[in-house]
């Protein structure tokens, strides 16, 4: 009989702690279903190889998980989640068996997509951002993307990447100048 009171009381402080992990449960799956796809894509911003970003991107939502209860709600969440993707990826990047994988050009085959000439413009404006974005070092890449293509806030930007709001502030110009001068050499590159 003396086992009954506090199995009893178990079961009603368990009560709460059940609650709890249901609702971080369905959170954690709205963050994600609402955020996979931004998170993907900025891993293809921050230079990551397509076939890889499938792999971090569940990296990405383990550490999320992980630090659940550390994110404050009153502020953005996406500047949030794009500091782990920015973490993700340099760690990614300085992995010893990490290649870039070039493949040999691919012979031109006729289109019968309507706007070829369109896609193709897209197509080499595409490669002529990214390729400057490859440029970038990885702190001035973080900023510039945060701020220049998810339009984040510069104060945002500090709190979520941990840094002084000033730093954040000096890594956008040089960002902004060494994509500008990328840019500027890339085009005139291609003049012939």
């Amino acid at each position: 009989m003396g086992a009954e009171p506090s199995d009893q009381a178990s079961g009603v402080d368990a009560a709460p702690e059940v609650a709890r992990a249901r609702a971080e449960r369905s959170l954690f799956r709205s963050i994600f279903d609402a955020n996979a796809g931004y998170v993907a894509a900025s891993l293809g911003r921050l230079g990551i190889a397509p076939g890889d970003r499938d792999d971090l991107v569940s990296e990405i939502f383990v550490r999320v998980h992980r630090e659940l209860g550390t994110y404050d709600p009153d502020r953005p969440l996406r500047p949030w989640l794009f500091a782990f993707a920015a973490r993700v990826a340099s760690e990614h990047r300085r992995l010893a068996r990490h290649r870039r994988e070039v493949l040999g050009e691919v012979a031109d085959v006729p289109s019968t997509a309507p706007n070829a000439d369109r896609m193709l413009e897209t197509d080499d404006a595409k490669r002529l951002v990214n390729d400057a974005l490859d440029v970038l070092d990885e702190d001035k890449r973080a900023v510039f993307v945060l701020h220049d293509l998810d339009e984040t806030p510069v104060p945002e930007i500090a709190r979520a990447l941990g840094i002084a709001e000033g730093t954040a502030y000096s890594r956008l110009r040089a960002a902004r100048a060494e994509f500008t001068a990328a840019v500027r050499r890339a085009r005139l590159g291609g003049r012939s």
